[in-house]
């Protein structure tokens, strides 16, 4: 192993959230023990010292387009909303190859990785032509390449004209979970139902585009009563319910209590739905974010991602899930350990992930970050940390800063 992999036994002088200052001892990718620091008296070549960094559960990435990622430049799409970015997308996609959709992917992997997060979900769309799987195809060859680094899921995104036999070719060549994008469809619900049917029938969870909208019919609701029966444990999921946050309490109870019994994950997406959302509204703009405090107080899992990185669904993005955290709190009115939570916790469990942290028999995945408290990193984002992977040093990133005063 090299030195930004290698397997560590303990976390010394870390301040955990709550201002205690602990050593973390673990092994096997497990937590341990947990222990008062009482200071640095000799570092072992399997310890990392972390004086100076708030040590947090690290990130995931619940909801990521890893094959659209970084394509913003060399596709330079009209800016607008999510009928021009699917328009542009799509004429484009009929171009690429699987190994520049590789090449790209590894690019977005590998700056999420740098920035603490160590587990993914991306979506992969089923293209259109004469070579749908282009994109699984490129991202089954990352998921071999880096399932010592991080873990990843793939979701294969069915749009409303990808034939079913499709959808089952990308579930042979290893994608984990069935999606589309149901809302799209002339006929909604007809095309969720078809959806959930291939996922029965093959006995794999669901994590569907739902409900990317402000004004039309919502869908949830009839999603949560389809996969309210489903087995135990099988992964059912929900992007986006972006028209959720437009609906009155009494429109949304009966789905909130739908939602809540068949267990489904409700992962916000605010970098890209802000984007997105709202163009046709250039007075009081609607926040396109889905009924997050609805959706917590009901005890519903929620969940936050990014999304799209830097292209044609969103220009922006960091690849950072201290960027979003920021803005389910500013946006979302989320507190400060709802937020964090929502991308740590929350994201980890919508992947059906065990938590993560500094708790005695929780998987050793950590973000520590230089700073004193969870305030000033969500603010500020400092760019030094040091990622960990299931007990292994994976990523480590130095800052040298300069300045006239």
């Amino acid at each position: 192993m090299t030195a930004l992999h290698r397997k560590l036994g303990r976390l010394i002088g870390a301040t955990l959230p709550d201002g205690r200052v602990v050593n973390v001892d673990m092994a096997d990718g497990v937590v341990t023990s947990v222990s008062p620091a009482t200071g640095v008296t000799g570092v072992g070549e399997d310890d990392l010292d972390l004086t100076g960094f708030l040590l947090l559960p690290a990130p995931a990435e619940p909801h990521a387009h890893l094959d659209k990622a970084l394509s913003w430049d060399e596709i330079a799409p009209p800016m607008g909303d999510l009928g021009r970015a699917i328009d542009s997308w799509r004429a484009h996609s009929r171009t690429m190859t699987t190994e520049s959709i590789a090449a790209r992917a590894t690019a977005a992997l590998r700056t999420m990785l740098q920035a603490g997060t160590t587990a993914v979900r991306t979506h992969v769309d089923l293209l259109p032509g004469p070579e749908p799987l282009r994109g699984v195809e490129a991202l089954t060859g990352l998921r071999d390449q880096v399932r010592h680094l991080v873990d990843l899921q793939i979701v294969a995104l069915a749009a409303p004209d990808t034939p079913d036999a499709t959808v089952h070719a990308a579930l042979d060549l290893g994608v984990d979970l069935v999606g589309g994008a149901p809302h799209l469809a002339p006929d909604p619900l007809r095309d969720l139902d078809r959806l959930l049917a291939i996922a029965h029938e093959r006995q794999v969870g669901t994590d569907i585009h739902t409900d990317e909208n402000l004004t039309h019919e919502p869908t949830l609701g009839h999603y949560a009563r389809r996969v309210r029966d489903w087995p135990a444990g099988r992964i059912r999921s929900a992007g986006h319910c972006v028209r959720q946050g437009t609906q009155s309490p009494q429109e949304l109870a009966p789905t909130i209590e739908a939602v809540r019994e068949a267990g489904i994950g409700v992962i916000s997406l605010p970098v890209t739905n802000l984007y997105l959302q709202g163009w046709d509204h250039p007075v009081s703009t609607p926040r396109g974010l889905t009924a997050l405090r609805a959706f917590l107080d009901a005890g519903v899992l929620v969940a936050g991602g990014a999304d799209n990185l830097r292209d044609p669904f969103n220009p922006m993005g960091r690849g950072d899930a201290l960027e979003t955290a920021s803005l389910l709190i500013t946006a979302g009115h989320l507190t400060l350990d709802e937020a964090y939570d929502a991308v740590s916790t929350g994201a980890r469990a919508v992947l059906g992930l065990p938590p993560a942290g500094a708790e005695t028999g929780r998987a050793a995945d950590f973000l520590a970050v230089r700073g004193a408290n969870l305030a000033e990193v969500v603010a500020a984002a400092p760019a030094e940390r040091r990622v960990i992977h299931r007990g292994v040093l994976v990523a480590s990133s130095s800052v040298v800063h300069r300045s006239a005063f």
